[in-house]
């Protein structure tokens, strides 16, 4: 470009030592061009976004997967070690807790097991 502009100067009988370009106007297709091209880097920007979200996600999924057999294996050798007695602990302080919730509750009614209140059935 630079020899270019000498070559025409040379020509003209003009030296020139520094050009200053002080107005440019493009045209509208130009213009549509680069709203286009920004467009398209927000869009690309967004995607690259999402995938890094995706990635996050299944990572921290695949962690918590980890987390979960390993706290499986842990439980498993537990039982080992300790028999049913850990489960049935378990049972009972589930059992206290729902005759807790229902016995506080007013729509709890109590009916023996032995007899056929309902409708005079044989038990």
């Amino acid at each position: 470009k630079q020899w270019y502009q000498r070559r025409v100067a040379i020509t003209a009988g003009i030296y020139l030592d520094d050009i200053s370009i002080t107005h440019l106007t493009f045209g509208s297709d130009f213009a549509r061009a680069v709203e286009s091209k920004q467009v398209a880097q927000q869009e690309a920007e967004r995607s690259r976004d999402y995938v890094e979200k995706a990635e996050f996600e299944k990572e921290a999924a695949i962690i918590s997967a980890e987390g979960d057999a390993e706290a499986a294996k842990m439980l498993s050798v537990a039982f080992d070690k300790v028999g049913d007695s850990l489960i049935e602990l378990r049972k009972m302080e589930a059992a206290e807790e729902i005759a807790n919730n229902l016995a506080s509750s007013r729509n709890v009614v109590y009916l023996p097991k032995d007899k056929g209140m309902l409708l005079n059935l044989p038990a």
